[in-house]
């Protein structure tokens, strides 16, 4: 499971991609497993290709998400079927009381058994400059 990756949309796929400043527009990499037209293999399994932001339909920042004990978490780690989870909500109170550890101010994380977390999905934010 990715946790926090960039998604673009190019010519109608959807692949995992970096944002390339550039000194007057911004690019992205493309990654693909298998070998395309115009997509450069830079290691085994791994064919990436260089595009233009505004080329892209869409580009995304995709993070994980899930509830534990009625609260929504950010999934930040995966090891030995625990997950690090950062609490996403405001509160300094309810954070304590479910016994989470506060790395700095107004962020509380813990680490719970995998099986706990319900409703792991992918919550999205567009970053696309372009289109």
């Amino acid at each position: 499971m990715s946790l926090h990756f960039y998604r673009a949309r190019w010519q109608g796929a959807d692949y995992v991609a970096s944002p390339e400043p550039h000194s007057l527009e911004l690019w992205v990499r493309l990654r693909r497993p298998e070998p395309a037209d115009g997509f450069e293999e830079v290691e085994p399994g791994c064919h990436v290709r260089t595009v233009p932001a505004e080329e892209c339909a869409a580009l995304d920042f995709v993070t994980t998400v899930c509830d534990w004990r009625g609260e929504r978490f950010q999934v930040h780690d995966e090891r030995d079927g625990h997950l690090l989870l950062e609490y996403l909500g405001a509160s300094a109170l309810t954070a304590t009381e479910l016994g989470l550890e506060r790395v700095e101010r107004g962020v509380y994380r813990i680490w719970v058994p995998r099986t706990e977390a319900n409703d792991l999905r992918e919550h999205s934010v567009s970053a696309h400059v372009g289109k």
